[in-house]
């Protein structure tokens, strides 16, 4: 099913309810931010189910499962990177997250770095996000952050708790 440019999809669509992350990323004002703040407590719960292991393997999911609904989203919207797509916060948040420790302290720091990664967009995460369109390129640019946000919570973590 082909759905027409310019034809948003229903929140109820299963892509939109993950583009949008069960429509976080309509809320009013920065729906990044939303979406990277909707992110932790699923982190949390996933960090203490199973350690960064789980986190890990979700954030793959997310990021294939996000790809699709991005790109579907994208299409319906007919416009680029609508700003209501926050799945790839979501994936480059959690990324960053892999090595936090369960507190509110490491939570928050992880938030930071990935927050002003995302908004920097360093190289090459602001290439893709001019050069690389669909689901690939809205996940992508955010993964990137999330590398630089995840190299940066690791010597975080490492000064911090001597780990």
């Amino acid at each position: 099913m082909t759905t027409a440019p310019g034809k948003t999809l229903p929140l109820h669509h299963p892509a939109a309810l993950l583009a949008t992350w069960g429509g976080t990323g309509l809320l009013p004002r920065a729906p990044g931010t939303w979406g990277s703040l909707a992110a932790l407590p699923f982190a949390w719960v996933l960090l203490g189910f199973g350690g960064w292991i789980t986190l890990l393997i979700a954030t793959l999911l997310v990021t294939v499962a996000g790809t699709w609904a991005a790109d579907r989203y994208e299409r319906a919207q007919g416009s680029k990177d609508p700003g209501a797509i926050v799945v790839d916060e979501v994936a480059g948040q959690w990324l960053c997250l892999l090595p936090a420790a369960l507190d509110p302290v490491s939570f928050a720091v992880a938030f930071v770095l990935f927050r002003l990664f995302d908004i920097l967009k360093p190289w090459p995460a602001r290439l893709i996000d001019r050069r690389l369109g669909g689901g690939l390129g809205v996940m992508l640019d955010d993964i990137v952050a999330g590398l630089y946000a995840l190299a940066l919570m690791l010597v975080w973590r490492s000064w911090w708790t001597g780990w």
